[in-house]
């Protein structure tokens, strides 16, 4: 630990410049910022052209009749135009509050709401937890007119929308009280961390956030997903044979199988799994399961088993926490950092003490660039875990053994389940390659068909 701290006071004393020079962090982050948004509506820019193409990518031409292929396109065409409006004015909303003193105006209104209740200053978790909410808050507000527009033009116009204008509140504000309820707790421990350990906040801040993320996964199932949709046992039948006999094979630790109704929001479809190492559940959209065939739907569980048979979301959450760790030991010098406040219209004497939770915000508003960046590396490794998992599927057999007869076909089954999806879904089939780098998580569907007829190819070499 000692060695940890060691490390840590080293760059803080590389960054100690931030703590007396007077930079104009505005101006910086106002620069990058916009330089962010710009890039973002570039790539829209180029990837716009794509959406005149009359025909699919040869490998799809038979599985796309002329009719479905231009609701395809005119659906990924109207969502462009909304993405670079969406974007840009975001941007500029986003750009105007912090111009004109938001940031320092929300943290003046937090102190004369808690002085009116009868707390002063000093009770400055109280404040922060009040500061953070009238942010929150105020800040969605230009966003809501976007969120409605995407929900009953855009989505309605294309046949997806199945939520109600009540449904649709309903989300909005059971969203707003779940935000405070989950909220306002974790923010406090937050920050009572910063007062209690001092600059050697890191490693009890990450202990924190990581007990905080399991203890998310318990709740999130029995808690906070009901609030949103119902969640049933997965009807007896033959998908459901099918899932437990994959599940079994693979010593996978099922505990719950379940089928969500999706279809009461949206006619998109999923299907995910989630839960501690020991005790699993597996969620299957009702969409997904009118959609596709049960063969095709346990190809589809059989691609995320993959994912939990290369443990990809422990590596995930290894390189998240690793950022998390490099971010945290970056923010002792921003702390500490009265220049920094003064530069975002704070008054002298909020910034002479810089509060630990305005100083985190600012920070993470500095770190723009950076961020941008890093997900472009993260949406590569996730792109490379996304190809393993359908190799997976596609050497299934070969893995399980005897216990894999009838699963020859798997790779074959998986390739015609995500075409289903993609139609059903409308979603586009031609991808700029420097809009899906930086935007797709996801390899594109003719990436991966290629990649899946690769690996069958291969298996069938060695055998």
């Amino acid at each position: 630990m000692d060695l940890l701290h060691t490390q840590l006071d080293n760059i803080q004393r590389k960054l100690a410049f931030v703590a007396v020079e007077n930079i104009d962090w505005k101006f910086y982050v106002q620069t990058f910022s916009w330089a962010v948004s710009i890039f973002e509506s570039y790539l829209l820019i180029r990837q716009y052209p794509l959406y005149s193409k009359t025909s699919p990518p040869e490998v799809l031409a038979k599985h796309f009749d002329k009719g479905v292929f231009e609701k395809s396109q005119a659906y990924g065409k109207d969502k462009a135009k909304f993405a670079l409006f969406s974007g840009l004015y975001k941007q500029l909303t986003d750009s105007l509050m912090l111009q004109y003193g938001f940031y320092a105006w929300s943290w003046s209104v937090a102190g004369r709401l808690l002085t009116k209740v009868g707390y002063g200053s000093e009770y400055q978790i109280l404040q922060s937890i009040g500061f953070v909410f009238i942010l929150f808050v105020i800040s969605s507000l230009p966003g809501l007119p976007l969120q409605i527009y995407g929900t009953f033009v855009l989505e309605e116009k294309h046949g997806f929308n199945k939520t109600t204008p009540a449904l649709f509140i309903s989300d909005l504000l059971k969203g707003w009280g779940l935000a405070f309820v989950l909220g306002a707790p974790f923010l406090a421990v937050f920050l009572y961390i910063f007062q209690w350990a001092g600059d050697r906040f890191v490693p009890w801040l990450m202990a924190f956030m990581i007990s905080f993320q399991l203890v998310m996964v318990i709740l999130y199932p029995t808690v906070i997903q009901p609030l949103f949709n119902k969640l049933s046992p997965l009807a007896e039948g033959e998908l459901r044979t099918r899932i437990e006999g994959l599940a079994s094979k693979l010593k996978f630790p099922l505990k719950h199988l379940y089928e969500i109704d999706g279809s009461k929001r949206s006619s998109h479809s999923n299907a995910y799994f989630f839960g501690l190492p020991w005790s699993k559940h597996i969620v299957i959209f009702d969409t997904l399961i009118q959609q596709s065939k049960p063969e095709e739907v346990e190809a589809v569980l059989a691609h995320e088993l993959g994912h939990w048979y290369y443990l990809h979301p422990t590596k995930l959450m290894a390189i998240s926490q690793l950022h998390i760790f490099a971010i945290l030991a970056l923010f002792p010098a921003f702390l500490h950092a009265p220049p920094l406040l003064r530069a975002f219209d704070f008054p002298k004497a909020v910034a002479a003490q810089p509060p630990t939770i305005v100083a985190f915000l600012l920070f993470q508003m500095i770190l723009t660039p950076l961020e941008a960046v890093v997900s472009i590396g993260m949406n590569a490794v996730s792109r490379h875990f996304e190809w393993e998992a359908d190799r997976f599927a596609v050497e299934l057999q070969d893995k399980l053994g005897e216990e894999g007869k009838g699963m020859s076909d798997m790779g074959e089954r998986l390739g015609r389940a995500l075409i289903t999806l993609h139609v059903k879904n409308l979603s586009t089939v031609w991808v700029d390659w420097l809009y899906s780098a930086y935007h797709h998580s996801h390899p594109t569907l003719t990436e991966r068909l290629k990649a899946l007829e690769g690996f069958q190819t291969k298996k069938a070499k060695t055998q």
